[in-house]
């Protein structure tokens, strides 16, 4: 009744063939990390292929999703559910998860500034308001990745297609119980109603032709968060950087990755600012500058 020890598997290196042609819109897109939690990661072998390459990689598209400003929200099944709650489900799996396995991946966690939904059912949708808030932001498109692509993903993408949103599920940022079953999730999708993409597609659509429109206060805090490892609110727009614990080392990992998009900025430069605020000045005029010379 419980769910099978997973075996190992490749994730995809290709999609299959979509039937839309949706083109992804950072200010129309919600991502939603699907169902991380221990009690369902547990089932797989986290140190193999495809939880740990899984990992790695929803990491990477909620970096990208935090940089292009897309929100990022969650669902988690609660611990300890009324059989009323559960219903059906536990004629299928069981009384389900306890309290000590329902947290989401300490490496995936949410953040203060994202939003977690109670997961009732297989689908995102249900008994939350998921679509309430989507719509609240107008926004209509959903990104899913997480686990399981044939049940809670494939339900999700069945329902956003039901209520007019366009779902992007991430195929290699998606895990099931075997590879045959993840693709013909991943077909199911592509053919019926959502569309399928790589992850190396996503991040190359949320990439901003034009480097200048990466440059805003809040891409930056996003990235000095991200590369200390702290939550974005910490980073205030006119706080002294140093004190947040900013080295050289790490305004290094910042500037390879600005240089990566089209801003060549030194650290010497940089060095002569001490917050978010004067970054963002000196960032930007580089921008303009070399999309002038362009």
């Amino acid at each position: 009744m419980a769910i099978p020890r997973i075996a190992s598997y490749p994730l995809p290196i290709t999609r299959p063939d979509n039937r839309t042609q949706w083109q992804l819109n950072p200010d129309k897109a919600v991502l939603l990390v699907h169902d991380m939690q221990s009690y369902f990661v547990n089932f797989y072998d986290v140190n193999s292929a495809p939880m740990k390459p899984l990992i790695e990689r929803i990491d990477a598209l909620i970096r990208a999703a935090k940089t292009a400003g897309i929100p990022v929200v969650y669902t988690a099944q609660p611990a300890d559910q009324d059989p009323r709650d559960r219903a059906l489900l536990t004629d299928f799996w069981g009384t389900g998860l306890t309290a000590k396995d329902t947290a989401i991946l300490p490496s995936l966690a949410p953040k203060t500034d994202d939003k977690v939904y109670t997961k009732w059912r297989y689908s995102a949708f249900k008994r939350s308001t998921l679509l309430d808030d989507m719509q609240a932001q107008g926004r209509d498109q959903l990104l899913i990745c997480g686990i399981y692509a044939h049940i809670g993903i494939l339900s999700t993408a069945l329902d956003a297609f039901m209520y007019d949103v366009k779902a992007f599920v991430v195929a290699d940022a998606v895990a099931d119980f075997s590879q045959s079953e993840h693709n013909q999730a991943m077909q199911y999708i592509a053919t019926r109603c959502g569309q399928v993409q790589l992850l190396d597609e996503v991040i190359e659509a949320l990439r901003p032709s034009d480097s200048s429109q990466i440059i805003s206060v809040k891409s930056i805090q996003q990235a000095i968060a991200s590369v200390l490892s702290i939550d974005v609110t910490e980073v205030l727009p006119d706080e002294n950087l140093i004190y947040l614990g900013l080295d050289s080392i790490r305004v290094m990992v910042l500037i390879d990755a600005w240089r990566a998009q089209g801003i060549d900025i030194s650290l010497a430069e940089l060095s002569e600012c001490t917050t978010v605020l004067e970054w963002h000045d000196v960032l930007s005029q580089k921008a303009r500058n070399e999309a002038a010379a362009a």
